[in-house]
């Protein structure tokens, strides 16, 4: 029995992890979010809404200054001010924008959104299971090995995701009339666009594929479905 305690304890922390970690991030959104209400926008929406046979798409401006967007497990849809403040200086379309959105409507309905707040807890579950093994066999450096691993799977199942929300976001796109071009655009400039003033790597750049894959991923489908790309 205290051979499988580790595992025992990992798994009721990861319960413990995943409990608060959706109490936390609807707290969090709650309080610093409001429903976005922009013209050019809601036009986009609506475009979007009327593919998915839905009366209307919310969106949720999320008061914080990195430029993301981002599903929470809950459905809603968040835009972060940051990004929306480029739509306003014109750095970002009405159709890149609507491609974000499209993108993380592709989260929610692929069940990403919720499935990360579960991965996350059973990330730290396994980390601190790893940690507990490997620092009785390599004192020193075991947790350290452990965080790496946790670390490593961790970016290559939201990878996953990432591919799979662009491929729904372009399907859904190109099915309401705005096409593709504006969401491979918006790839190019993402990297500017989150790129902190410390020089820093954008902490999405570590859990997205690369630019260049995503948009030649884009074209594998739009090869795939017939649709000429842009000239």
């Amino acid at each position: 029995m205290i051979r499988f305690a580790p595992i025992l304890l990992a798994v009721l922390y990861a319960y413990g992890m995943y409990r608060f970690s959706v109490w936390r991030t609807k707290r969090e959104l709650d309080a610093r979010s409001t429903e976005l209400a922009d013209p050019r926008l809601k036009e986009m929406t609506d475009r979007l809404a009327r593919a998915l046979d839905l009366p209307r798409i919310r969106v949720h401006i999320y008061e914080i200054d990195p430029v993301n967007g981002l599903a929470a497990p809950d459905g809603r849809i968040f835009i972060t001010r940051g990004f929306y403040r480029k739509f306003q200086t014109g750095e970002v379309t009405a159709q890149e924008m609507a491609s974000v959105i499209a993108h993380e409507l592709g989260h929610i309905a692929l069940g990403h959104a919720r499935r990360r707040m579960i991965d996350f807890s059973g990330q730290n579950a396994l980390r601190t299971a790893l940690a507990m093994v490997l620092s009785r066999i390599l004192p020193g450096i075991g947790a350290w090995i452990a965080s790496g691993i946790t670390s490593l799977l961790a970016a290559r199942l939201s990878r996953g995701d990432e591919y799979e929300a662009d491929e729904y976001a372009a399907a859904l796109l190109t099915k309401a009339g705005i096409g593709t071009d504006a969401q491979k655009s918006l790839f190019e400039k993402l990297e500017a666009l989150t790129q902190s003033r410390s020089g820093a790597m954008p902490a999405w750049l570590m859990s997205h594929p690369k630019t260049a894959e995503r948009i030649a991923a884009i074209e594998k489908l739009e090869a795939k479905w017939g649709v000429a790309p842009a000239t």
